[in-house]
This record gives structure tokens, C-alpha cells and sequence, in this order.
């Protein structure tokens, strides 16, 4: 039997719960991305950029950043358990995948907050 040492929420229903949420968070944003593409068929660099300089935007981009790391951690979790048995390549591919989870949060948050 596989232990939950490492997922996410430490119970079924949590991380049930948080994939529900982040992929609605995920889709209104993707939706709110799309929608601004389509109304704005011009975009220039200048409207896109006055985009992401208002907090709202910013939060919102955050926020999308955060739902899609706990996702994919969740989802790649699961997979990992499911068909990775020997204890000692799951714990090697999961810990290279936080890693490169926590790496492109880290660098979107510097992307989207930066000077």
C-alpha cells in the first residue's frame, strides 16, 4: 500500500476539493484570457501591458499561478502513485516534479511582480 506522505491535501476529499476548485479558477481565467484576446484584436504591446500592470490583474494571474502548481502536483501526485511502485523511483520523480512545479511558480511570480 502506498502511503500519502506526500500528497497534497493528506486526505482524498481535500485534494478532490482543491482539483475542483483550481480548475474552475483555471477556466475563468482562461476564459478571461480569451475574451480579452477576442475583444481587443489590435493588442499592442501597450493595452497588454496596462493589462497586467493593474493589482486585480496581478492577483488574478497569481491566483492562476497557485491553482494550476496545486493541480498539476495533485494530478502528477496521483499518477506517480498509481504506476510508480518501486518506492524508490516514485520518491525520485515526485520530488523532481515539486521541484519543477515550485521553479515555474517562482519564476512566473517574478514574471508577473517584477521590476
Amino acid at each position: 500500500m502506498v502511503t500519502n506522505i506526500t500528497n497534497f491535501g493528506r486526505s482524498g476529499l481535500s485534494d478532490w476539493l482543491i482539483q475542483r476548485v483550481s480548475a474552475i479558477i483555471l477556466a475563468v481565467y482562461t476564459l478571461f484570457m480569451v475574451g480579452f484576446l477576442l475583444f481587443n484584436p489590435g493588442l499592442d504591446y501597450a493595452t497588454w501591458s496596462g493589462l497586467f500592470d493593474q493589482t486585480w490583474m496581478r492577483i488574478f494571474s497569481l491566483l492562476a499561478f497557485v491553482s494550476i502548481a496545486a493541480h498539476a502536483w495533485i494530478g502528477l501526485w496521483t499518477v506517480t502513485t498509481d504506476y510508480l511502485k518501486p518506492t524508490g523511483i516514485r520518491v525520485a520523480a515526485q520530488t523532481i516534479i515539486i521541484l519543477a512545479i515550485f521553479v515555474f511558480l517562482v519564476w512566473g511570480v517574478q514574471v508577473l511582480w517584477g521590476a
